[in-house]
């Protein structure tokens, strides 16, 4: 049982490893890019399914409320929380468009939409993405599997090459982290004891 225990951590070390060597610029760019539309009044629209959309409530709260510094609070929703629109959509119309009516009710022109995905072809999701990018939002697609159809879709793909569901959410959290920190340094450098010139 504790050769499980250290092969799944050495797994996900190994993966995540990968996962910043080749989007190290990508995370710097999605950083970048949201802390100028949360400094000009747009905001971050998330959603994925499953664990996913785990992740895009738990990415949303972390801007919402706090990271780790003080700081007000950033304009970030997560698409998977109201079971109301998430069921009426589903039974009115398919489950398809479950973000792609929301992005369209509440997306606005330089907005970013996150969409994330183990797989990369979550149909809803893509949909989504495919919707945001009509509509002027910048679009950024967190994935696994070698990226699938949202890495082709989306205007920056990071992409988690695993195809253990596990390994790719659990680097995908920590890439939720890494852009949370960065856009708090680039917009709150005092809260971090830093000047705009450092």
């Amino acid at each position: 049982m504790k050769d499980i225990i250290l092969e799944a951590f050495e797994e996900s070390i190994r993966v995540k490893e990968r996962f910043v060597k080749e989007n190290v610029d990508g995370l710097l760019t999605a950083a970048q890019r949201l802390a100028t539309y949360f400094a000009a009044g747009h905001k971050l629209l998330i959603f994925g399914n499953g664990g996913s959309a785990a992740d895009a409530q738990h990415i949303a709260a972390e801007f919402v409320n706090r990271f780790t510094v003080e700081r007000k609070p950033l304009p970030a929703l997560a698409l998977s929380t109201d079971t109301s629109i998430l069921t009426s959509i589903s039974n009115d119309y398919s489950f398809d468009e479950v973000f792609s009516k929301q992005i369209k009710a509440l997306g606005r022109k330089d907005d970013m939409a996150l969409g994330i995905s183990t797989s990369g072809n979550s149909k809803n999701v893509i949909l989504a993405v495919e919707t945001a990018r009509d509509m002027g939002l910048y679009t950024v697609g967190l994935t696994g599997c070698g990226g699938g159809e949202l890495a082709r879709c989306c205007d920056l793909a990071l992409i988690v090459h695993s195809r253990a569901t596990p390994r790719i959410q659990e680097t995908h959290i920590t890439a939720g982290h890494i852009l949370c920190e960065l856009v708090d340094r680039i917009l709150f450098p005092e809260a971090f004891g830093l000047t705009i010139d450092d």
